[in-house]
Order: structure tokens, then sequence, then C-alpha cells
């Protein structure tokens, strides 16, 4: 059998065809280990930049859930390469403890807008409960008393996720211990029986956050209303921006940023280019978290949602994968 030998100009053209290939795709081979907190509202987001990846040539693994200090704490020893789920301000502590700088970047700015804060139905607020400080009245507190001991019942946050830390000093430092009971557990759980007693016509106080589905069904300025705080006062960090709208919520106006590993960005500047040009808008994903809550909730569903937010934002998304193959070429 012969070999058949390739000419110079052949040999150079199989090369440059291999280095244009190479520039579309510039992950091929690698891949990408993403964690994210074990959440079906997260997925969309988290979905999309996969999606990129994939189209720069990137395989992404199975993601890993665990809860957010935990994914900051994996990234940190290496046993991930990013996330999509940091809030800049809210999980700055957990950033550090995973060791900051040295070994962690927060790239880009996916996400902006995130709020946080304590709400009550329209009713009361419109009676004249429009600050946190005015649960420290018993009789105000026991309005929205859903158990019988006297005390309100603030629909609070998980262990774990960072604002439950917020929530915790400032029952304190606002002096509302004695009136107020912050009941922890499956947040769904909790905000379902929230829900309920709304619609039975009695008094609520929760907390929530934004991007969320929950303020597509208790929608601020409709049947709820965001509480004011007396001043702002966080377990961190009490110089960060808190007033939203001329309103102290109390908790910083967040944005949602990428963290990922020094190594794994060095190594991949496609990827690095694409967190730090992505930016997804927050109506979008509470948009997409209502679908989910409305049943939409299958893995083929967040896909056929991603698929759909792509070919709406066609061409956003292809300006991120052009501006990702430009630091390769």
């Amino acid at each position: 059998m012969r070999l058949r030998l390739l000419t110079p100009l052949g040999l150079a053209a199989a090369l440059l065809a291999s280095s244009a290939l190479a520039a579309d795709k510039p992950g091929e081979g690698v891949t990408v280990r993403p964690v994210m907190a074990p959440s079906l509202e997260e997925m969309f987001q988290h979905r999309i930049l996969f999606r990129a990846l994939e189209d720069l040539g990137y395989e992404v693994a199975e993601p890993e859930e665990v809860e957010y200090q935990t994914i900051h704490l994996a990234l940190g020893t290496g046993d991930g390469d990013f996330t999509a789920v940091h809030w800049n301000k809210l999980h700055h502590s957990f950033f550090e403890d995973a060791g900051g700088e040295a070994v962690l970047s927060k790239v880009g700015t996916y996400i902006e807008g995130a709020l946080q804060g304590y709400l009550v139905d329209k009713a009361a607020y419109d009676a004249g409960i429009t600050s946190l400080e005015d649960l420290k009245n018993p009789e105000t507190a026991a309005l929205f008393d859903a158990d019988g001991d006297g005390k309100a019942d603030l629909a609070g946050c998980v262990p774990g996720w960072g604002c439950e830390r917020v929530i915790e000093h400032q029952l304190s430092e606002y002096g509302l211990r004695e009136t107020v009971s912050h009941n922890q557990g499956a947040y769904n759980a909790i905000i379902a029986d929230t829900i309920a007693r709304a619609d039975s016509g009695e008094h609520i106080l929760y907390y929530t956050w934004t991007p969320y589905w929950v303020s597509g069904v208790l929608a601020p300025g409709e049947n709820v209303e965001w509480l004011a705080v007396p001043y702002t006062s966080l377990p961190e960090d009490s110089e960060a921006e808190t007033t939203f709208k001329g309103k102290n919520l109390g908790f910083a106006v967040d944005s949602i940023r990428v963290v990922a590993t020094n190594d794994f960005l060095a190594a991949n500047p496609a990827a690095a280019k694409l967190f730090e040009v992505a930016k997804l808008d927050i109506n979008a994903i509470s948009a997409q978290n209502k679908k989910i809550r409305d049943g939409e909730d299958g893995s083929a569903d967040i896909d056929t949602h991603v698929e759909a937010w792509i070919e709406e934002n066609r061409q956003a998304y292809d300006s991120w994968i052009a501006a990702a193959l430009a630091v390769t070429n």
C-alpha cells in the first residue's frame, strides 16, 4: 500500500483548517465542572451559560449541587470550576472563607438588581405597618401570629443561604426578639403556607428575594409591600447600599456574579471572556421561575425555556460567543 504524503501546500492547508477548527471550538477537549445550589429556580441561569460553553466546544459535567457556603468551599479546594450564583455582597464572606482572590475570581456581572427584604400584605401596610420596627409593638406583631403564641411569624431564610445571618442579626439589632419568631426550614413549604394564608385574607410577614417566582404571585405594589428598616445594620459591610426606590430594605442591593477558579480562568480564556460579557435580565429569571412554579418544572421544560430565551435574545447571545472566540484568534 502506498502512503500518500501531503505536499507542502497541502500540509499548510491542513494546518490552517485545524487552526480554524480550534479557533471555532477553543474549549474542545475540556470538561467544565459547575457547582450550584440544589434549586430548580437557579438552573435556568446556569444552563444558558452551559449552552454557551458547549457552543465554544466545552463539555459541561453534571453540576455538583450543594448549599451556597459549600459551593464556594468546593471551588476554593479545586473540586469545581465555576458557579453562576454568587451574590456579590451577601456571599462575599463565603468567597473570602474559601480562599478569596488567591484562588478565586469574581467575573463580570451576570445579573443586576438582586433584592432581598421583608414584606407584609398590602392591607397591613396601608393600615400603617410600613417598617420592620413597627413590629416591636406586641399588638402589631400579634396581627401576624400564625401559631397562637402571640408573636409575629416571619417566613424566613433557610440556614446556609447567607440571608439567615442578616435576619438573625437584625432581629437582635432592632429589638424584635420578644415579638417576632424567625421560622426557618424548607423555603418552598414555608412560603406556600404564607401564600395560602394570604389567599384566606390573613395578614402575612415574610422574607423573599428577587429574582424568584414569589414576587410574581405576591406582587409588590399590588397585594404586598416591602417594609423599610429603621437604619442599615448588617453583620458585615454596613456601608453597603441598601436603599431601593427611596426605601431602605435592610439588605444590600446586590448583583449575581460568576465565581471561577483562577486556574480554570487562566487555562480557558474563551470561557473567562464569556463569563465577563454574559448578561441576563433579572425579570427573565423571575418569569421563568414562575413557569416552574406553574408546573413546567422538568429538565426538558427548563431546556425549552433556555432555547426560547436564546432565540429571543439571539443578537446578545451571539455577541457573547463572538467575544469569547475573539480572545483565542
